[in-house]
């Protein structure tokens, strides 16, 4: 199921810088400086984006990244004990990312890029394992991936023309 983007503007955004990278380029007269920030932004209330900003100074690289999370906002499902419904693997690139469902008193277990991901998004209780590459933003969008494509009981049930009980 695919699911649709989300209005912003009335949702109290938390941000996390995930990087900072300055990148150069080499032109005639020497070398162009300038920086990318990759930031994630949410709610801890089911809903995350990702967005990376590209300017000469840091905060306007920031500033940029925050605008383009933003734009880029998605509904995740987050059930009572603060976890997901089912095992999934997220995919990005050459990046994919294990997520595991974990019972109360557990807490977030997650590498640095998709711990920002997942405390912003208001998951309490969930493991995650970056599998393949280590690229901060492949990691970062793999698992908005694997979060947006998982499907609550009640999705499942809809879908196959059932109740959740005879499931």
């Amino acid at each position: 199921m695919k699911r649709e983007l989300i209005d912003a503007s009335q949702l109290e955004l938390q941000e996390t810088v995930v990087s900072i990278k300055r990148v150069t380029k080499v032109v005639k007269g020497g070398r162009n400086m300038r920086f990318a920030a990759l930031v994630v932004v949410g709610d801890k209330n089911g809903h995350v984006g990702a967005g990376l900003g590209k300017a000469i100074e840091i905060p306007e690289a920031i500033r940029k990244g925050k605008e383009a999370a933003m734009k880029k906002l998605v509904e995740v499902p987050v059930n009572e004990a603060g976890s997901i419904p089912h095992e999934f693997i997220g995919k990005f690139g050459s990046a994919s990312v294990l997520l595991k469902a974990s019972p109360e008193g557990t807490g977030i277990i997650a590498g640095g890029p998709s711990r920002a991901v997942l405390e912003l998004a208001g998951y309490r209780n969930i493991r995650a394992k970056a599998l393949g590459s280590n690229n901060k933003q492949n990691v970062v969008l793999a698992t908005i991936e694997g979060l947006k494509a998982m499907k609550t009981p009640e999705e499942v049930a809809r879908l196959r023309g059932k109740s959740v009980d005879e499931l």
